[in-house]
């Protein structure tokens, strides 16, 4: 009989640090991010108290390739994924672990605007689909999002600022 279990994750919150890609030598696309969550609370004798937590984030493969596209520091994001332990011995041969997120989905939760504007609360909504949910896409949907169409070929009626696109 087997026993089910969960390792699911989902964290809103802000990056610390721009994304940094790399590739493995196989060619496969990896991301890491930092991403800051707050919890506030009052103690017990009416005190306001906050923490923030930093957590490690990983991407794959066209997740990744987009998180490095669209994601700079202090954006706010939503993430779904799992925690994963590594382990691995450095080079003083000590033993070292670290705990990561391995990103499975992401969304963009405020606009390039609100970043430069000083963070207002008016921030759209973007939705990254993880490559599970890009298999039922069509070859049209899955265009890449940082090459918006200049009209020219699309049959769009009206030319479209670059700043009024989402992405």
């Amino acid at each position: 009989m087997s026993s089910r279990s969960l390792n699911k994750v989902l964290l809103i919150g802000n990056l610390t640090r721009d994304p940094e890609l790399r590739y493995t030598p196989t060619g496969a696309a990896v991301c890491t991010l930092g991403l800051a969550t707050n919890r506030s609370w009052t103690t017990e004798a009416g005190e306001k108290r906050e923490e923030v937590e930093y957590h490690r984030l990983v991407a794959w493969g066209k997740l990744a390739e987009l998180c490095s596209q669209l994601l700079t520091k202090g954006r706010k994001i939503y993430v779904e994924g799992r925690i994963q332990t590594r382990k691995w011995t450095g080079q003083d041969g000590q033993e070292r672990s670290m705990v990561e997120i391995v990103m499975d989905d992401m969304m963009i939760l405020d606009s390039r605007k609100t970043i430069d504007e000083g963070r207002d609360q008016s921030g759209s909504y973007e939705s990254i689909p993880s490559s599970s949910q890009q298999q039922g896409m069509s070859s049209s949907q899955q265009s890449q999002p940082d090459m918006p169409s200049t009209g020219q070929s699309s049959g769009m009626k009206e030319d479209v600022p670059v700043d009024d696109i989402p992405f």
